[in-house]
């Protein structure tokens, strides 16, 4: 690193420890929030805190220049405009930062804005791999800070009813959750060559701790999603989302094993990720099959995740749920009569009953994402743990990335979740940690993780 390029390091980590401190809110301030990434997500976050009296949309941060001329319209309060994270999380009057960046800033401008003060809304999927997590974790309790992730689901109106049904047995055991999605965007998106940045566009500042790539179109923006260095497909994007109501409504903590395969099979264009992926994850008692697919409908598009007991199966996502009743039909009723050998007791004739009740129900609001930024607002003065708390979001994210590897690696992994260990695979546990491209490696460094 440079002098130049030292001394600002310096600079920035020195107005970090000052604000660090933070200021306390008086019961009926407005919390000052500044948004960093505002693209499609993003928008979709202020247009939510701008419906919420306690919030004041203080402050937008992107680094391509249209999206925070854009924002700054959105919000329609003359919001703070910054074109580096850096300077908002310096800022003293803001109280909270919403993070809307692509997956590969998430752990990096957590951690830093936990330092600064802030209390933080990150989004799914918290990590780019697996030790960003714990690091994630262990900023938001050094620094005693609020950090919810966004997996809007805890915060839906029929979270709890679900969750007291499967606990009061109206599912029987559970013992197989299937998660997936499948649509069909053939040809792909393209396979545009590399260029020069938009003008108007920070690359360098995009990048950030990923390797450093020449511009491409599909890289940046959006399309990241479907790189290595930036994202993991939608077993982290949708994943995050749908396998998560297994962690919240089964109360687990985390695989046993994990195994999975795939590729990109059918799209035709630059893209990394996997077009077509299987995954089975075994947890202590219960198997989750994750499917995803993007180059055909079929004629299952998503519709949530389904947990399958011994009573009956119970779908749910974000806009509701229904449980669907097993016939309790006798064994031997299953059995052709044909089939049977001469002397073979015959099929009872009582009708089959129900075994659990049917229930269905369809949330007011299918996406919760107001009633997420309203808890957020919420445990920012009451101190209290929200609905995601990164901890929730580091488990189920780990999880996915677990699937990821087994992918790349070709093979089933174990996984240790009191170690956060992959169990005998050296290669495969190499992967839980990545470099980050200076000077971001040194400023991760310097919170001592």
């Amino acid at each position: 690193m440079n002098q130049t390029a030292g001394s600002s390091r310096r600079t920035f980590l020195g107005a970090l420890t000052a604000a660090s401190y933070g200021r306390v809110l008086g019961a009926n301030e407005r919390i000052q929030i500044g948004f960093i990434g505002c693209g499609l997500i993003g928008l979709r976050h202020i247009a939510d805190f701008k419906k919420l009296p306690e919030a004041a949309l203080a402050a937008v941060c992107d680094v391509y220049r249209p999206r925070v001329e854009n924002a700054q319209a959105q919000c329609g309060s003359s919001p703070k405009a910054y074109g580096d994270f850096r300077k908002l999380l310096e800022d003293k009057d803001i109280d909270a930062v919403v993070i809307s960046t692509p997956d590969h800033w998430h752990a990096l401008q957590t951690i830093m804005a936990c330092a600064a003060g802030k209390d933080v809304y990150v989004e799914k999927p918290l990590s780019l791999f697996v030790k960003e997590g714990r690091w994630m974790v262990t900023a938001a309790r050094r620094y005693k800070r609020v950090v919810q992730v966004g997996t809007q689901g805890r915060s839906a109106s029929h979270c709890a009813e679900a969750a007291e049904l499967i606990r009061s047995g109206s599912l029987g055991k559970v013992h197989t959750v299937r998660v997936g999605g499948f649509r069909n965007v053939m040809p792909g998106f393209g396979n545009p060559p590399d260029s020069d940045p938009p003008p108007d566009l920070d690359y360098d500042l995009w990048l950030g701790p990923a390797p450093r790539r020449p511009y491409n179109p599909n890289r940046a923006l959006y399309n990241f999603r479907w790189f290595w260095d930036y994202s993991g497909g939608q077993m982290t994007n949708l994943g995050a989302h749908d396998l998560d109501w297994a962690f919240l409504l089964l109360g687990v903590k985390a695989p046993l094993a994990v195994a999975s395969s795939g590729g990109r099979f059918a799209l035709q264009d630059n893209g990394e990720t996997p077009d077509t992926q299987d995954a089975v994850f075994e947890f202590p008692g219960f198997t989750a099959l994750v499917s995803w697919r993007e180059a055909s409908g079929g004629r299952r598009q998503g519709g949530g995740t389904e947990l399958f007991g011994t009573n009956g199966s119970m779908v749910i996502g974000r806009g509701g749920y229904e449980v669907i009743p097993d016939m309790n039909i006798p064994a031997q009723r299953q059995i052709p009569a044909w089939s049977l050998p001469p002397g073979h007791p015959t099929a009872l004739d009582a009708a089959p009953t129900p075994r659990t009740q049917a229930r269905k129900f369809q949330a007011p609001d299918p996406e919760p994402t107001l009633a997420h930024a309203q808890n957020f607002l919420d445990c920012i003065k009451s101190r209290k743990a929200p609905n995601a708390d990164v901890e929730d979001g580091h488990r189920v994210t780990t999880a996915c990335h677990l699937a990821n590897l087994s992918l790349r690696v070709g093979r089933k992994l174990r996984w240790d979740a009191e170690k956060e260990e992959i169990i005998g695979d050296k290669e495969a546990a190499a992967q839980l940690v990545r470099p980050y491209r200076r000077p971001w490696d040194e400023v991760l460094r310097s919170f001592r993780l």
